[in-house]
């Protein structure tokens, strides 16, 4: 069986590697994709816990993010086409249309 710790290693890492991307990209597609995949490491810290300790809390509590983040994903599409027929673009620093 697989210690709790190497769960934890791999969503630690995967949670900051995607932080990274967040910060240095600048297509609005690929950030919604990296919020995406912040979420399975926190999902999958979530479920390492709910194993070790037993309790199914966790894993109840992963559905609900995951359907938050079905919703966000639909939304976050949404605007991200829409500000692509405005702007013909989808790069973060050209998207100014929010702005007085």
């Amino acid at each position: 069986m697989i210690e709790i710790n190497y769960y934890l290693i791999v969503s630690a890492l995967l949670f900051c590697t995607v932080v990274i991307g967040v910060l240095v990209r600048r297509n609005a597609i690929i950030i919604f994709m990296c919020i995406e995949l912040m979420l399975n490491a926190i999902n999958l810290t979530l479920v390492a816990f709910s194993s070790y300790l037993g309790n199914i809390n966790g894993q109840i509590f992963v559905f609900i993010v995951m359907t938050v983040a079905a919703a966000e994903a639909a939304v976050g599409l949404a605007i991200v086409i829409s500000l692509f027929r405005n702007k013909e673009s989808v790069n973060i620093d050209e998207i100014n249309i929010l702005k007085w």
